[in-house]
């Protein structure tokens, strides 16, 4: 069946150098009732990434793992909906507490990040409607950039439709493929890994005019992790295919779409 939601599924580690890549997939089914099943498979990250075990209950590399419900795993990156925070967390990620979002939905824009793990999760883009790119992010590692004074006084001034600017750091040691977030002139983050390379191409191939980043909200009250949410536009070049590489590719034998 054709799925209707989809996240991948990424592992990483600092030690004892950097590592990340997508490791697995999740696609949410419509059954064609109320009801929606799942489905678990890994990608080729998850031979090639080096330190990867497979997760607890699903060690077999080959299989296609389904449940009527949403897995364990992502369950636990989800708050849970008795917290007294349960309605903050959904104002944080810009959804409506009256009308929450599908489980997938939720964790492709929260990113399901625990302190606790190595996992993360993200949405591959698809074109809008209007053949452009539109993308939600939180932006990483404002925890290390809120120790200045300069970045502290920038972010405590942001509001929602704010411009920020995207910049490649291709000599950035860790990762060469780094995209930083400035407000200004002053660096206040990082876009997602798992964004980095599409962003650099998009800032490559796309009109300069058409690429653009937006404060989407502000959370002064959330965790770092959710502190500040970006909207990102841009064109949609010819032939750009984002997780289009190997390590994204299906395992088991089975007709995506």
């Amino acid at each position: 069946m054709k799925p209707t939601q989809s996240i991948f599924v990424a592992w990483h580690t600092e030690q004892p150098s950097p590592r990340w890549g997508p490791v697995g997939r999740v696609d949410s089914i419509d059954t064609g009732s109320r009801e929606r099943s799942y489905r678990f498979f890994y990608t080729n990250g998850a031979k090639t990434l080096e330190g990867f075990r497979p997760f607890d209950g699903m060690e077999d590399l080959d299989e296609v793992y389904h449940s009527d419900s949403l897995f364990p795993m992502l369950v636990n990156r989800l708050l849970p909906k008795s917290r007294p925070e349960y309605k903050d967390f959904l104002r944080w990620n810009d959804f409506d507490p009256a009308d929450p979002p599908e489980p997938l939905l939720l964790l492709q824009r929260s990113e399901g990040i625990k302190k606790t793990d190595s996992i993360e999760v993200f949405p591959c883009p698809v074109p809008t409607n209007q053949g452009e790119y539109l993308n939600f992010f939180f932006v990483h590692g404002i925890r290390f950039h809120l120790n200045k004074p300069e970045t502290a006084e920038a972010v405590s001034q942001l509001h929602a439709g704010d411009r920020l600017n995207l910049r490649c750091e291709p000599e950035n040691s860790v990762d060469p493929f780094a995209v930083a977030v400035d407000c200004g002139n002053v660096p206040i983050g990082y876009a997602p890994r798992y964004l980095a390379r599409d962003f650099s191409r998009l800032m490559k191939d796309c009109p300069s005019d058409t690429v653009k980043l937006f404060v989407q909200r502000v959370n002064p009250e959330a965790p770092f992790q959710q502190r500040l949410l970006c909207r990102m536009q841009a064109c949609w070049p010819a032939n750009f295919t984002p997780c289009s590489g190997p390590e994204f590719e299906s395992i088991p034998k089975l007709e995506l779409v």
